[in-house]
């Protein structure tokens, strides 16, 4: 799996998540709590900090998890709470060697149905019903992984034409597009919210 990806708007980055399964499924992993182009440029400094140009599930896996912490909380930092997210990706790397012999692309290579590979990556740690539908979403729209259902098993994520995840960034222009559907979400949430509390009083 090679492709041109502009999720981290940073070549050297985005040219690994393009190549490295285990690097794409990291930067979805740490993608909540900060910008998205901060977190899909998260899998490259970790692999630069490694000494690699990859990622690898079993070195991660066995790194020394103070160590491991060390490493993402140096600054510049891979994340906005680097210690729990260290914990999080070596859970997610663990995973990975136990279950699909640290093959990252084993998880939806030569799976017959989108809702098998959207099941399979909601059993991921640190992943959840709504990175499972991003990020199959993502492997359909960016990587050309497209089993049968993949856009249902997605749900509105797996949309053609919508801009409402890293499923659907390709440059800054898509990036600011899908900025402005969260913002516009989040509003949405807090004015429904803010009627129920008055309702309520």
């Amino acid at each position: 799996m090679s492709t041109t990806i502009r999720l981290a708007q940073q070549p050297e980055a985005d040219e690994l998540l393009g190549r490295s399964p285990l690097a794409a499924l990291v930067g979805m992993l740490l993608d909540q709590q900060v910008p998205m182009e901060w977190a899909f440029s998260g899998p490259y400094t970790i692999a630069t900090r490694m000494g690699g140009d990859d990622l690898d599930a079993r070195a991660i896996a066995a790194y020394d998890p103070d160590a491991f912490a060390a490493l993402l909380s140096a600054k510049p930092a891979v994340h906005r709470y680097p210690g729990s997210m260290a914990r999080r990706v070596q859970q997610l790397c663990h995973f990975l060697v136990e279950r699909y012999d640290g093959d990252a692309s084993a998880v939806w290579r030569d799976v017959a149905t989108g809702a098998e590979v959207r099941d399979r990556l909601n059993e991921l740690p640190g992943f959840g019903t709504q990175k499972a539908r991003i990020f199959l979403a993502l492997l359909g729209k960016q990587f050309g992984v497209r089993p049968t259902g993949w856009r249902a098993a997605a749900g509105a994520y797996g949309d053609e034409g919508a801009y409402r995840s890293a499923a659907d960034i390709t440059g800054p222009e898509s990036l600011a597009k899908v900025r402005a559907f969260k913002q516009e979400t989040k509003r949405a949430a807090k004015a429904a919210g803010a009627a129920k509390k008055s309702g309520q009083g």
